[in-house]
């Protein structure tokens, strides 16, 4: 295989990946919450950014993440959804990049640590736009919340990675 198709196989699979992430930010964006916590939600796009980390490489999760994030904040949000959704995920990444290279974590205590810090960088993000640190008051509920949806998006990522990586 030449390095040209080898560049064009991980494109397709980049953008299969936006695509998915897209569709599952559209799901989301349509499934009401079931907590009364502003913020919360399952993160299943995030699927798709554990599996480019675990997959193709950090370049590639970033990509996965910016694109959705951007895109996502257009269709279905506003300008200060973007901000949030951008701090969190900036945060999200960055540990998991870290920990994914320490090689001492599985795609659970990874994607439980994104989905934690994900939310403390959108508390942070809320406590600079409002000026407010009493925002932060809604950090042990999100932490919760971002423990246990990082648990599942932790185990569906691992499953995916585990049957799909060996056709990649």
């Amino acid at each position: 295989m030449t390095k040209h198709s080898l560049d064009t196989k991980k494109m397709v699979i980049l953008s299969s990946l936006i695509a998915i992430a897209m569709i599952l930010s559209y799901v989301e964006h349509l499934v009401p919450a079931f907590v009364a916590v502003p913020g919360v939600k399952m993160g299943l796009s995030n699927i798709a950014t554990v599996f480019a980390l675990y997959t193709l490489g950090w370049p590639f999760a970033i990509c996965v993440s910016v694109v959705r994030v951007f895109l996502s904040g257009l269709l279905f949000g506003n300008l200060f959804s973007l901000i949030y959704s951008f701090s969190g995920a900036a945060l999200a990444l960055s540990v998991m990049i870290l920990l994914k290279r320490i090689d001492k974590f599985s795609t659970v205590g990874v994607s439980v640590a994104g989905g934690v810090m994900h939310n403390v960088g959108q508390i942070i993000a809320a406590c600079i736009v409002m000026n407010s640190a009493a925002i932060s008051l809604y950090v042990i509920p999100l932490i919760i919340s971002g423990t246990l949806a990082g648990i599942v998006i932790g185990l569906l990522s691992g499953i995916l990675i585990e049957r799909i990586k060996k056709y990649l």
